[in-house]
């Protein structure tokens, strides 16, 4: 260690800092380590075994250098360090002074203390004491009193079952407990958990019985506490769970209950224990006179079921968007998500319950209806159970969307069964109406619709075939109000309405074919006189092309220039039908009626509407219009379709053999009770008297009957063919083109009998073939053959004018029968000129003149025009005045002519201007054009 003496002569040597430096990095590592290193020694060790005093020296030399180096390095920083020494110096004296000065406030307060613990007294430290034990009792008696509170919590909860209050029991009974966990160390609290256990069970039977009264009478409030209950036991899927059990038992038990209330009473005092038969057992018992009430009650009692289901998914729809959008205002994760998988679990649990609880009550109707054989019952209580059930299937299909397959199908067997049965017996009191009708005019008014017969007033209830005909809601909005929407504050879809058919009346019929006396007063004024025409019959007057649309304003001079033809001007234009025909559309109303409450049986009603109608025109065309001569004529009266139509009706509904064959195959057996009997004309009605136009006025009525139900069948159809389904539809689209479309066909056949006798066309070729045609001289006046046809149209236009005085002849009909009357006097007349043994050039001018007389005078009592067949007999005259080339190609051109006819014209009229040979050319190509039509 270096002296100050030797410091300070250091500090005085001049210094290099560079070599000192050096120096200092020469010195060994080993002299930089721990204190405890022993330099002496190191340096002992470090001496070679043969000492040299010069080595020696040299080396300490420079340890001294080395030492002289590091000790004024650390001089320098020891100088350079002095300040801050000085510094904290001075720190340390003035912390040795505080120290100091916190020994004697130590000591102080030692000293005061010791006096203060010798002032206080023993009374002093019982006074703390006291008041720790006061606080002590103070949270006892708390307890206790809680504790007692806990005791007499049954009382409360009674009541508050009682008043129904679940939620608020069930709160309470969960705070008791978790008050009585919380003094469990009370020995008497072991006692009360264990009763508030029974308690809180005992409230989750009484809930479960108040969750089953949901299922008959929906109370919103009452389903409210209950839900709210099960939610404060964590036990909502439990509650779903349990409440579409309590709906299945209760269609179960509503159904028995009902079916033995109506099976009691109607057994009376009998000892018959039917409470202990099976509900399917139970059906077969229900008398026919009880089944419809028992069926309305049924599905009354049934509708309570599904409508308390129907607002139970109302209420949590409405209270499942209430909770989210709480929810989502809140911040409890783990909660919302608990409570979401709970509201998703109850919906697809609602959801399912629709479609299983639909199947409950279709069996449970389906087990009823298979109870009792409906066709036992009458049409109107038959139509009154299908209403009931279709009203059913409509509440089902708004229910759970379902078609109600199981309903269906049983009721659709029975419909058609019942069905099969009444048309068939329909079709034979139609024979006995069709052979026992008389073809009078059953008067009706002119303005007579369809829609004012009781059978049809369903369609002005219902115009859309997918609405029930009772109840119809009155509101016109665009939106359909369901059922369940309808009768979901009260009212029950199924409450027996009451028919208003006691209270309304059918007005359609006429007095003496006249609305009024005033009507009839005025029908038959002259027309011709100054007095103004009716409005009435200006509006009845019908077109004369087709006869039935209305002109809205016809002239007196209009009047008057048809009045020759129009013979219905003397009768109001009323519907032409028979009591046949209206007992028809009564039938056609009731099939529908059927067909718009069961749906599904649609093809097979209106099939069987076809056969009314179909079996209706046979009978007309059996009665007025067959006539196998007909056809001979080559008129071509009857149109292939119309023959198509009647081959059709005759091959598939009629019956035409007199007794079975007992050799008959069962399958020909069966064929033939699905057939009719044809009708026969009621021997009353008589068709052979030439004062009445053989009949005219009953051919009239039947025909224009039959053209008035094709009428009416056309109105029907467009609700007709919204109820047929879809794959079915082209039936209808035939029945309507080929079978209704034909009524009016019907008209020519059966008119064209009577204008074959109204005229005497056999005098009319005796008196032509009187008459001498080889005249030598062109004759001014005509044959009295003329005079005498006209006699006979004259005479014909009288009887229609009395005949029209009995029934109104429509403008069409009367068309025909003048139509029909003139080309077959037109026929007769070219018959007549055919029959010409020898005839001149002024023969053939003298027909001309003739023909010219009978049209200018037959145009005086007909405004037909053009003439039927005018042509027919002009272009026959002219024809003698050919060449024989054009001859040759006019036979070929006009084959309406007969070959009698043709050969005539050959033989006689161009006898004198052609050789033989042409002759027999002519007659060979009259032979070629008649081979094939033999």
């Amino acid at each position: 260690m270096l002296t100050l003496e030797e410091f300070r002569e250091l500090r005085e040597q001049p210094s290099d800092p560079q070599a000192e430096q050096e120096l200092i990095n020469s010195i060994e590592q080993v002299y930089f380590s721990t204190d405890s290193f022993d330099i002496v020694k190191y340096e002992l060790e470090k001496l070679p075994p043969v000492l040299n005093l010069q080595e020696l020296e040299e080396y300490r030399d420079k340890l001294k250098q080395q030492q002289a180096a590091v000790s004024k390095k650390v001089a320098d920083l020891i100088l350079e360090k002095q300040p801050a020494y000085v510094k904290e110096l001075e720190r340390v004296t003035s912390l040795q002074t505080g120290l100091q000065l916190a020994a004697v406030i130590c000591t102080n307060g030692r000293r005061h203390l010791n006096i203060a613990k010798e002032g206080f007294t023993q009374a002093s430290l019982g006074l703390l004491a006291n008041q720790r034990k006061r606080q002590l009792l103070i949270g006892l008696l708390k307890s206790l009193r809680t504790i007692k509170t806990l005791q007499r919590t049954d009382v409360r909860l009674s009541e508050m079952l009682e008043e129904e209050d679940y939620p608020g029991a069930i709160q309470l009974c969960l705070e008791c407990q978790k008050a009585a966990s919380t003094f469990k160390h009370y020995s008497c609290i072991s006692e009360l958990n264990s009763k508030l256990q029974d308690t809180l069970e005992q409230i989750e039977e009484q809930l479960d019985v108040a969750l089953s009264k949901i299922c008959k009478n929906f109370d919103i409030n009452h389903y409210t506490k209950v839900q709210q209950a099960y939610r404060l036991l964590g036990k909502t899927q439990t509650a779903m769970d349990q409440l579409h059990m309590h709906f299945t038992q209760a269609i179960h038990n509503t159904v028995f209950q009902v079916v033995l209330g109506y099976v009691e009473l109607c057994a009376g005092n009998t000892d018959t224990k039917f409470q202990k038969l099976q509900y399917k057992d139970l059906c077969t018992h229900v008398t026919p006179d009880s089944y419809i009430p028992c069926l309305a009650d049924l599905c009354k009692a049934l509708w309570e079921v599904m409508l308390s289901y129907y607002r139970t998914m109302e209420w949590h729809e409405k209270h499942d968007s209430e909770d989210t959008t709480s929810a989502s205002e809140g911040s409890n994760i783990m909660g919302t998500e608990e409570t979401n998988f709970d509201r998703g679990y109850i919906k697809k649990k609602l959801e399912h319950g629709l479609t299983r609880i639909w199947q409950d009550v279709q069996l449970k109707v389906k087990t009823y209806l298979l109870g009792t054989d409906l066709s036992i019952f009458k049409y109107d209580d038959f139509i009154f159970v299908l209403d009931i059930i279709s009203r059913l299937m409509q509440v089902g299909e708004e229910f759970c969307g379902s078609k109600s397959e199981v309903l269906q199908e049983s009721i659709r067997k029975q419909s058609v069964n019942y069905f099969k049965n009444y048309h068939r017996t329909r079709l034979d009191e139609l024979r006995m109406f069709l052979e026992n009708e008389t073809w009078e005019l059953c008067p009706v008014k002119s303005n007579f619709s369809i829609l004012q017969l009781h059978e049809f007033k369903f369609m002005e209830q219902s115009r859309s075939p997918s609405v029930s005909p009772n109840k119809q809601p009155s509101s016109t909005s665009s939106k359909m109000v369901t059922l369940f929407e309808q009768y979901c504050s009260g009212g029950n879809p199924f409450e027996i309405q009451a028919d208003h058919k006691d209270e309304e009346t059918e007005d359609v019929l006429a007095s003496n074919g006249y609305e009024s006396d005033e009507q009839e007063k005025s029908a038959y004024q002259e027309y011709d006189s100054d007095s103004d025409v009716p409005e009435e019959l200006k509006q009845d007057y019908v077109d004369e092309q087709t006869g039935d649309a209305p002109v809205k304003s016809v002239s007196r001079e209009t009047l008057k220039s048809r009045k020759k033809s129009d013979y219905s001007l003397n009768k109001v234009n009323a519907p032409i039908l028979t009591n046949t025909t209206l007992n028809v559309i009564r039938l056609v109303g009731k099939y529908m009626q059927m067909m718009n409450i069961l749906k599904p049986i649609a093809f097979d009603v209106i099939h069987f509407m076809s056969q009314l109608f179909d079996y209706y025109l046979y009978a007309i065309y059996t009665f007025f219009g067959r006539n196998d001569s007909l056809e001979s004529t080559g008129l071509g009266l009857s149109s292939s379709r119309l023959r198509t139509t009647l081959n059709r009706i005759q091959e598939s509904l009629i019956d035409l053999e007199v007794s079975a064959d007992p050799t008959a195959t069962l399958t020909a057996a069966e064929e033939r009770k699905e057939k009719v009997p044809s009708p026969h004309l009621s021997h009353l009605v008589v068709l052979t008297f030439g004062d009445t136009l053989y009949g005219l006025a009953e051919r009239v009525v039947a025909t224009e009957s039959l053209v008035f139900l094709a009428e009416q069948f056309e109105f029907l159809q467009p609700h007709l063919d919204a109820v047929m389904p879809a794959v079915k539809k082209p039936f209808l689209q035939q029945f309507y083109s080929q079978t209704v479309s034909t009524a009016s066909e019907l008209r020519k056949p059966i008119y064209w009998i009577v204008a074959g006798k109204a005229i005497d066309y056999e005098q009319m070729l005796l008196l032509m073939a009187n008459v001498k045609w080889d005249v030598k001289e062109i004759m001014s006046q005509h044959n009295i053959y003329v005079d005498a046809l006209l006699k006979e149209f004259e005479q014909f236009n009288t009887r229609l004018n009395e005949v029209s005085k009995r029934v109104r002849i429509p403008l069409p009909v009367s068309n025909i029968l003048w139509e029909h009357c003139i080309r077959l006097a037109n026929r007769t007349i070219v018959e007549g000129y055919a029959n010409v043994k020898k005839c001149s050039n002024e023969g053939r001018a003298l027909m001309q003149l003739d023909f010219q007389q009978f049209l200018m005078k037959l145009e005086k009592l007909t405004d037909i025009r053009p003439i039927p067949d005018k042509e027919f007999v002009e272009t026959y005259i002219k024809a003698y005045y050919l060449t024989e080339n054009d001859m040759e190609r006019w036979i070929k051109e006009h084959r309406e002519y007969s070959t009698k006819q043709l050969t005539n014209l050959v033989n006689v009229c161009l006898g004198s201007h052609i050789n033989k040979k042409a002759r027999q050319k002519l007659l060979s190509a009259i032979d070629d054009i008649d081979r094939p039509k033999r």
